[in-house]
C-alpha cells in the first residue's frame, strides 16, 4: 500500500513539475515526491517539519484549514505567509473518497508573477488525487473490517482458541501482519468504535466483563465465562502499525487524539483519575493540553504496551495496555497516555485481580479517615525509607514524620523496620489505587 502511495505521488510530482506531498486528513505524512531545487525557499520551515517529523503542528493544521480545504472539492491557493513559515505559496489538492475528505496533497506554487500549473494539468492531478481517495477509504475500511477478528484475539481463551484467532488475524492482515505494531487500551470507551484510527491495522471494542477489565471473565485475553454479563464500561483497543520500536510518537500522538473523542461521549464528568489530589498533566497530542486534561478530569485515560513483531503476542500485548492504562488512571503522574514500559510496579499490580484490596493489615489504614496517615506512608515508602526526603516532599517535621508512622504501625500491626512489612504494606497502598 506504502508503494501505491508513492507512485501516485510521484504521478502527480511529474504533472504538475513540482515536488508533492501526500498527509492524510490528520496531516500526517504519507510520501513525498523527491526535491533536487537549489531555491532555499522551497524548503521553508513547515516543509522540513513536515517531512522529518512525519506530522504537522496542530497550529500548522488550523492555519491551513483556515483556507478551507477541508471542505474544498478542487485546488486551493494559499499564499505565502513567511511570519507562520510558510515562505511559498501551496497548492493544496484535496483528497476525497464518495465526498468524504481523506487527506491532502501539497505542491509548492511558483512565485509570483510566473506561471502556475496549467488547468488540464490540474484537472489530470485531480483524477490521481481521487485514485489516492479510494486507497485511503479502502484502508480506512479494512482495519475497521478487522474488529471482529482483533477482538476474538483478545477474548479467546488461552491454548488453541488463542492461537486460531490469532491465525485468522494474521490471515486478515496479509503480509502486513508480520510487522511491527502497539496495542492501545483507551478506556472506558462508551458507544461504538470510530470508523478509523490513523496508523490503526484494526480497532474494536472490547466488552468489560465480570472482574472489571476489559477482555474475558478472568482479566484481559481470558475467555468469559457462561452467562457472565458485561459489567461497566468497554475500552477500545487499537492495533498500531509501527515503522520501528524507536518511533513511538507519531502512535502515541494518534492515541491522545482519542482521548477527548471518549470524554465527550462519557459526558458527566465521572471521577477524577488517581483520587485525592489528582492533577495529572497531558501528554500533548491533537487534542491539545485542555483536551486530554478534559479526558483525565472524566477518568479517560490509555494504555501503549511494548512493540511487538508479529501477532504471537498480541494478546500479552494486550495485557500490557490495559495495566498501563489501568495505571494511568490510578497515577496522575503517569498522565493520560501511560507506556507500560514506564509505569513501574504497576506492571505486577495492575495484572493482579482488580477486586479492592482488602488485605487486614491495610483495611484500617486504607478508610477515609486515615488517608493523610496512607499518604504519609506511601511517600515515605517511595522515598526508601528516608524519612529527610520523605518529610521534605510531605512539607512536615521530620518529628511530624516519625509520628505519623508510629501511629500507622499502630493502626496495621506491621514493623515498618522489617522489609517483608514495608513490602506488604507498600504493595497494598500502590493497588488500592486501582480499585
Amino acid at each position: 500500500m506504502k508503494g501505491d502511495y508513492q507512485d501516485l505521488v510521484d504521478e502527480i510530482s511529474a504533472l504538475l513539475g513540482a515536488p508533492a506531498t501526500l498527509e492524510n486528513r490528520d496531516f500526517r505524512l504519507i510520501a513525498f515526491g523527491a526535491h533536487d531545487s537549489d531555491d532555499d525557499l522551497a524548503m521553508d520551515p513547515v516543509r522540513t517539519r513536515s517531512i522529518l517529523t512525519r506530522q504537522s503542528t496542530a497550529d500548522v493544521r488550523s492555519w491551513f484549514e483556515g483556507f478551507g480545504i477541508a471542505r474544498a472539492t478542487g485546488p486551493v491557493r494559499i499564499p505565502a505567509a513567511p511570519d507562520a513559515g510558510v515562505f511559498r505559496g501551496r497548492i493544496c489538492l484535496p483528497v476525497r473518497y464518495r465526498g468524504i475528505v481523506q487527506g491532502y496533497v501539497w505542491l509548492l506554487d511558483q512565485e509570483p508573477g510566473k506561471p502556475g500549473p496549467e488547468p488540464a494539468a490540474l484537472d489530470a492531478a485531480m483524477d490521481v488525487a481521487q485514485r489516492i481517495g479510494v486507497l485511503l477509504a479502502e484502508e480506512a475500511k479494512a482495519g475497521a473490517d478487522l474488529s471482529r477478528e482483533f477482538l476474538a484475539v483478545l477474548t479467546a481463551g488461552p491454548g488453541w482458541p488463542q492461537d486460531m484467532a490469532v491465525a485468522a488475524l494474521r490471515a486478515a492482515l496479509g503480509p502486513g501482519g508480520d510487522g511491527l505494531h502497539a496495542a492501545v487500551c483507551v478506556a472506558p470507551w462508551p458507544g461504538e468504535a470510530p470508523a478509523s484510527v490513523p496508523g490503526a491495522a484494526a480497532v474494536c471494542v472490547v466488552p468489560r466483563r465480570a472482574g472489571g477489565e476489559p477482555g474475558g471473565a478472568a482479566g484481559p485475553g481470558a475467555a468469559a465465562g457462561p452467562g457472565s454479563e458485561p459489567a461497566g464500561d468497554p475500552a477500545l483497543a487499537v492495533l498500531l502499525r509501527l515503522r520501528s520500536t524507536d518511533a513511538l510518537a507519531p502512535a502515541l500522538a494518534a492515541v491522545a487524539r482519542l482521548l477527548p473523542r471518549a470524554a465527550e461521549a462519557t459526558g458527566t464528568g465521572g471521577r477524577a483519575a488517581g483520587g485525592a489530589g489528582a492533577g495529572g498533566t497531558g501528554t500533548g497530542g491533537g487534542g491539545g493540553v485542555g483536551a486530554t486534561t478534559t479526558a483525565v478530569a472524566r477518568g479517560v485515560t490509555a494504555g501503549v504496551a511494548d512493540p511487538v513483531r508479529g501477532l504471537a503476542d498480541l494478546p500479552a500485548a494486550w495485557e500490557q495496555a490495559v495495566a498501563a492504562a489501568r495505571a494511568a488512571a490510578a497515577q496522575p503522574r503517569f498522565g493520560p497516555v501511560a507506556q507500560w514500559s514506564a509505569i513501574g510496579p504497576y506492571r505486577l499490580l495492575a495484572t493482579l485481580a482488580a477486586d479492592p484490596v482488602d488485605d487486614p493489615a491495610a483495611r484500617t489504614l486504607l478508610t477515609p479517615a486515615n488517608r493523610e496517615l496512607a499518604r504519609t506512608a506511601e511517600v515515605f515508602l517511595d522515598c526508601a525509607g528516608q524519612a529527610g526526603r520523605a518529610a521534605a516532599a510531605l512539607g512536615i517535621h521530620r518529628q511530624t514524620l516519625y509520628y505519623r508512622l508510629a501511629r500507622v504501625e499502630q493502626l496495621t500491626g506491621l514493623d515498618l523496620d522489617e522489609g517483608e512489612d514495608r513490602l506488604l504494606l507498600h504493595m497494598a497502598l500502590k493497588a488500592s489505587r486501582l480499585a
